[in-house]
């Protein structure tokens, strides 16, 4: 995969321009392995009717059953906060997606009634000049959780592989050295004992563009919008490709990606906060008075070898 260096900036990678005349995805992606040599023998299990299927309720969760349910939630995510206390373990949640997929709205849930001190949001603005020098993952390991924290990542390392390749923000150097970088990197944190869980919130074209228009009117929302989003929303191939490419990489058995569907912000919400309760073993967990597990919303995904790309829900 070829960038060229243009006048205004880097063009976009050829499986991304590809997508952009109107090929399949499937097709590009097949095109952009041949042309990395990238070991046939290793890709991710794509849950292709999942990720493809339109959202599957046509209702919204009402308010009753979800502060309900929120509560119960949020009970047992303070037991846990208590147990990587006591226990002085470390978790780090990323939380990743399109614009208007629902990050902020999720963290803010998770967080309200926890005790901050033990429990922090990282929301990174773009490098300063400073961090542009540094080795790309710097600024993030310096937020990373002591013995018996909690970090909640809004965007994370993980932008490398979605706006800054898709928008030309990054060159084809630094994308490779990326996904080189990453799996070790996640690798050596779940060796020093670090609960890592990668959340990646869903949201279709059709939602998300409502969404922005509902920010673009409210004077109290629009700060959450800016010309990269409007940008970004009309490039929904494009970035559906560099998904699944990231996708192919980095979901290792130990740090698999799950995917929420979040057209309904609220059943998003609590798919979130029962998964990560799910990752750890913590003294007095409790899940029988939880929302079940809605596999029509969640999934998750995780590369396997000698495996061609195909449907796998968990």
């Amino acid at each position: 995969m070829n960038l060229e260096f243009r006048e205004g900036g880097l063009t976009q990678p050829s499986f991304i321009t590809g997508l952009a005349r109107g090929e399949g995805v499937v097709e590009q992606q097949q095109a952009w392995r041949a042309e990395e040599k990238v070991d046939e023998a290793v890709h991710v299990r794509l849950a292709r009717e999942f990720l493809d299927s339109p959202y599957p309720y046509a209702d919204r969760l009402t308010g009753h059953a979800y502060e309900a349910h929120k509560r119960a939630l949020q009970i047992e995510l303070l037991k846990l906060q208590d147990w990587l206390k006591t226990s002085r373990q470390r978790l780090i949640i990323l939380f990743e997606g399109r614009d208007a997929a629902g990050k902020g709205g999720t963290i803010k849930r998770f967080t309200e009634n926890l005790n901050p001190r033990g429990a922090r949001v990282v929301a990174l603005d773009k490098p300063s000049e400073i961090e542009k020098g540094q080795w790309y993952f710097q600024r993030y390991v310096e937020h990373l959780p002591s013995a018996g924290e909690m970090v909640l990542f809004d965007r994370s390392w993980y932008s490398r592989a979605g706006v800054e390749l898709v928008m030309g923000f990054c060159s084809d150097v630094e994308y490779r050295a990326f996904l080189r970088q990453v799996v070790e990197l996640e690798r050596n944190l779940g060796e020093s004992g670090t609960i890592l869980v990668k959340i990646w919130l869903m949201v279709s074209p059709h939602e998300q563009a409502k969404r922005l228009e509902q920010r673009a009117r409210d004077p109290l929302k629009r700060w959450k919008l800016s010309p990269i989003d409007l940008a970004a929303a009309k490039l929904h191939h494009e970035y559906a490709a560099a998904e699944r490419a990231m996708f192919a990489h980095t979901a290792t058995q130990d740090h698999p990606w799950v995917i929420i569907k979040s057209d309904c912000k609220r059943r998003a919400r609590l798919a979130a906060m029962r998964h990560v309760l799910e990752q750890a073993s913590y003294e007095g967990r409790d899940m029988s008075q939880l929302p079940p597990h809605d596999s029509m919303i969640v999934s998750r995904l995780i590369r396997t070898e000698g495996l061609s790309p195909g449907a796998r829900a968990a």
